[in-house]
This record gives structure tokens, C-alpha cells and sequence, in this order.
């Protein structure tokens, strides 16, 4: 059972906000936190942002960071929201890290989009780290999945078993 969920947010189209048609756009405050509040979830969370980046942008210091930041905190359940362009990569890093259900999602539109997968993507995250065992896990697309088994197919927007 999950007592207390820590969620680090390192930026992503989940957080971002754009000025123009989609070319001008920034990386805002992370969503989560409100996005959880709003739907009056029945646990307690604490939001750590850590960095305000677009996945593609993320090297492997930032990764360091979040990994460092991650085993530094007592919380066994942590949910990451993270670009999904990179998300892999870091989720291959967290590996590292033991006794811990952690699970990466994020969006593939903006959270402050209609329509955007983001709250979906939240749900399932949720219900993931408090029902699987410890490890690291990515749920986008309405599925759960270990790091070295999936891949960002690009060109169909989606997540994907990798070959």
C-alpha cells in the first residue's frame, strides 16, 4: 500500500506552454501537482521540481541529478513526469536505484491542451506505482512497460514495444 507518493517533475510537453503555433513555446510550472488536486485524489504527495527541460535537452548530469535526488528522498513510491523523447534513456538510469516502484509518464500534448493524453497518462502512473513491485517502469499510451522494452516510435506519436 502506498503511504506517500513522491513525484519529480523535469519538464516535457506535460509542462508545456506555447505562444505560438506550436513553435514558441516554454517549459511552465509542472501540472501534476494541480492536476492531481483538482481531481481529489485520496493519497498524500509532495512535488520536487527538478528541472525544466525539453527531453531532448537533458544530459547526462541532469540524469545524475534526478537519480541522486530520487534515492536521496525515504519515499518507496515515486512517479516521474518527464519528456518522452528521452524518457527511456532516463528510466534505464533509475534502474540503479533500490527498493523503489518508480514509474515515468508524461504527455505527448501539452497538459494545458484539450484532449491531451496527460491526465490519462497521470491515472495510469498512479496506479501503477502503487500495484507493481519495486523497479522502474514507463506508462504512456494506456500501458506499462519496462525501459528496455520499449521505444518512442516518433512517427506514430506513441509508445512501442522495441525490437
Amino acid at each position: 500500500m502506498m503511504d506517500d507518493l513522491l513525484i519529480v517533475t523535469t519538464g516535457g510537453t506535460i509542462d508545456k506552454i506555447y505562444f505560438d503555433d506550436k513553435s514558441d513555446y516554454q517549459i511552465g510550472e509542472p501540472q501534476i501537482g494541480m492536476i492531481l488536486r483538482e481531481l481529489g485524489v485520496g493519497f498524500r504527495f509532495s512535488v520536487i521540481p527538478i528541472l525544466r527541460k525539453d527531453s531532448l535537452h537533458i544530459t547526462d548530469a541532469d540524469r545524475e541529478l534526478v537519480r541522486a535526488t530520487i534515492a536521496a528522498q525515504p519515499t518507496r513510491h515515486v512517479l516521474v513526469t518527464h519528456g518522452t523523447d528521452s524518457m527511456v534513456a532516463t528510466g534505464m538510469v533509475l534502474r540503479s536505484i533500490p527498493d523503489k516502484t518508480i514509474v515515468l509518464t508524461g504527455a505527448l500534448s501539452p497538459a494545458r491542451f484539450r484532449g491531451s493524453d496527460a491526465e490519462f497518462n497521470i491515472g495510469c502512473a498512479v496506479g501503477a506505482v502503487q500495484s507493481l513491485p519495486t523497479g522502474v517502469y514507463i506508462a504512456m499510451n494506456g500501458r506499462v512497460w519496462d525501459p528496455a522494452k520499449v521505444r518512442k516510435n516518433v512517427e506514430a506519436n506513441r509508445f512501442e514495444a522495441a525490437e
